[in-house]
């Protein structure tokens, strides 16, 4: 993958406020990537884990985590998302009404 594209995609992650969340489909639109929803993914694969950009803020299109269930990255992922005041339903889910930053 190209380094500008993963700095645009950065970019539009480094945007999305705390308490809000984006979908990888969000962010591709906003970074101008058509139908880049899985680039998303592979750009926040590749941030360093010292990272400031908000990955954590990003989710698949239902709303959830995609990140594996019962690992620590998902346990982090959700731990940092409550404590900027996203709530997830019973099933497991963010509502995307609420929470989302921007439409793709």
């Amino acid at each position: 993958m190209e380094p500008d594209i993963n700095q645009r995609i950065w970019q539009v992650v480094a945007l999305i406020p705390a308490g809000k969340v984006a979908t990888y489909g969000d962010v591709a639109a906003q970074a101008g990537l058509a139908r880049g929803a899985r680039r998303v993914g592979r750009a926040l694969k590749m941030l360093p884990g010292d990272t400031r950009i908000p990955w954590h803020r990003v989710l698949n299109a239902q709303g959830r985590i995609s990140l594996p269930a019962g690992s620590a990255s998902q346990y982090t992922q959700r731990e940092r998302l409550e404590a900027e005041g996203v709530l997830f339903k019973t099933n497991g889910a963010v509502d995307l009404r609420r929470f989302r930053a921007f439409q793709s």
